[in-house]
């Protein structure tokens, strides 16, 4: 029997009352071609493309070597051309791939074409559309089945693969001297060392990940412990506040889904903190979180950030470059500031998100993208869309759905828990054993308005650790806009007490003298009201006695 004459009457044998499946007279097994692409998906996405090639392409080379074994008890070919022509028409008799008939011999000068191939196909299924050959498997089939039957060996690769959009594979034999050192680097997959090599490169980085993780919790959890046991934090957020807890809990349940998020609210409030809790309780959390501020970007750079740029694009691309909707693939990509972006940009942005994939700058062909985008901004887009400086139809793209982060002075439930955190952390780092604050520092921090938020409070919690002379930080160890800050006595939110208003009146301009340490012609000037004024309702409170005068020089 011609080798163009095999088919699966030949070769494959079913026992329809054991189920047991013999291909060439050896035990087969059924495997379902999306569980196969599966696996790959699994290889790449833990131990990285380098190391799934390297296994795919090993396992491939072993079942093609054992498969040519079978094949020599079965049959008895003379020529070598035989054996050399049947390998392809037997893989593609289990189903890897459909044969072009006119090219069947992959050590032929030509090569041979195949199309279909079920390996190409999964790869753009859970990757999209490559820039490099992908029949890792097949090529090492090939390779261990013609390295037995001629006795050399033999490494077949691909010159090109419908993975990168092309009509068909094109497969190509040759021995290592044969293929010199054009493609050396492909050729080191074949090597069990370079196996060794790949998975112990993996493993190290996943055991560095592990142990960074680690060092983290472990730093975290003193910081916690000291600051505020009872502080409910996921993933670093500090929520006690209404406000905040029901921002978290949408923040959670879009979380799970891989719609667009815009987050809104100040600087400083917390917008990157509640796209990192998005990312992480997604089912890209294994996925990369990728941060970029616009603004701080010009359009021509920011271009080349976001879409990768070709060798040659300009001046300075000396090779390709991949941009950060690739490097954030099958992750989240955080465009911080998206309201400085420019028009011109705003345009290309609508594209990738509508279409899903991105041109380099320089290249014509598309690359598909797998990520999820979530923006910020601090400004009001609606009015920005309104004044024309922002795009209509981005901007409902980007809302799909839309968190906004209370600023801290509308949160002040928080403010305490998120600074007995803070301060820990900042005592961690600077190796001191300060741990709590006075009554007049917590109150303090209270009553002062925060309009840098979050970020002002982190840098007052350091200055406070840096100059706190006990243990327990005081309110003299506060920066001077927060120890300045009057009381505003506002009704306790638990009781709903409302004070007096002249009660209010008093506290208030008492606090004022305080502040002035007595100066009361100071304290006039700021409450805005004369001398006089002051001084008829400090008499009044009982604070002077008589008709004279108590000026403090302050």
């Amino acid at each position: 029997m011609r080798p163009e004459e095999l088919n699966h009457n030949e070769l494959l044998e079913v026992d329809p009352v054991r189920g047991v499946v013999r291909f060439a007279g050896q035990r087969a097994l059924l495997l379902d071609a999306v569980a196969m692409g599966l696996l790959r998906e699994y290889l790449v996405s833990n131990f990285g493309l380098i190391a799934a090639r390297a296994v795919l392409t090993q396992y491939g080379f072993a079942h093609g070597w054992r498969m040519a074994e079978a094949m020599q008890t079965e049959f008895s070919w003379d020529s070598r051309d035989d054996w050399r022509s049947a390998v392809l028409r037997i893989l593609a008799l289990q189903g890897l791939f459909v044969l072009e008939p006119a090219s069947t011999d992959p050590l032929s000068e030509q090569g041979a074409t195949i199309v279909a191939s079920y390996e190409a196909e999964q790869h753009v299924v859970h990757f999209g559309r490559s820039t490099a050959p992908v029949c890792w498997t097949i090529c090492g089939l090939a390779s261990g089945y013609l390295s037995r039957t001629t006795g050399k060996e033999i490494y077949v690769l691909e010159d090109h693969c419908m993975s990168e959009g092309a009509a068909g594979c094109h497969l190509l034999g040759r021995t290592r001297e044969e293929w010199g050192d054009a493609r050396a680097e492909e050729l080191r997959f074949f090597d069990r060392k370079r196996l060794s090599q790949c998975l112990d490169v993996s493993l190290e980085r996943v055991t560095r990940s592990l142990k960074a993780a680690e060092q983290k919790l472990r730093a975290r959890r003193p910081a916690l412990t000291f600051a505020a046991p009872i502080v409910d934090e996921p993933l670093g957020i500090v929520a006690k506040s209404t406000e905040m807890l029901q921002l978290v809990e949408m923040a959670r349940r879009i979380a799970k889904f891989d719609s667009t998020v815009i987050v809104l609210g100040e600087s400083g409030s917390g917008k990157e903190r509640i796209a990192r809790l998005i990312h992480d309780e997604s089912p890209r959390a294994a996925g990369p979180f990728i941060a970029v501020s616009c603004g701080a970007i010009t359009e021509t750079l920011l271009e080349s950030e976001l879409f990768g740029h070709a060798r040659g694009a300009f001046t300075g691309a000396s090779q390709d470059r991949p941009g950060l909707f690739e490097a954030a693939s099958r992750g989240t990509l955080f465009l911080d500031e998206v309201a400085e972006v420019s028009p011109g940009m705003q345009v290309k942005l609508l594209r990738v998100l509508q279409e899903r994939e991105v041109r380099r700058v320089g290249e014509n062909k598309v690359r598909p993208v797998d990520v999820r985008v979530v923006a910020a901004t601090n400004s009001d887009l609606e009015k920005a869309v309104a004044d024309g400086r922002f795009r209509q139809d981005l901007y409902y793209r980007l809302k799909v759905v839309e968190l906004v982060v209370p600023p801290l002075r509308k949160r002040r439930g928080d403010i305490l828990p998120l600074a007995r955190v803070l301060l820990a952390e900042a005592a961690l780092r600077l190796n001191r054993a300060i741990t709590e604050f006075t009554p007049q520092a917590a109150d303090q921090l209270l009553q002062y308005a925060w309009p840098g938020n979050v970020r002002e409070l982190e840098n007052a919690m350091e200055r406070a650790v840096a100059l706190a002379r006990g243990l327990r930080v005081d309110r003299d160890d506060l920066p001077e806009a927060v120890r300045q800050t009057v009381p505003l006595h506002l009704p306790a939110a638990t009781t709903g007490a409302v004070r007096p208003l002249a009660a209010i009146e008093r506290d208030y301009i008492v606090a004022c003298l305080e502040v002035n340490r007595g100066n009361q012609t100071r304290t006039a000037e700021q409450l805005q009201i004369g001398s006089a004024t002051l001084y008829r309702k400090l008499k009044s409170y009982g604070m002077i006695r008589g008709s004279r005068r108590l000026e403090a020089s302050g």
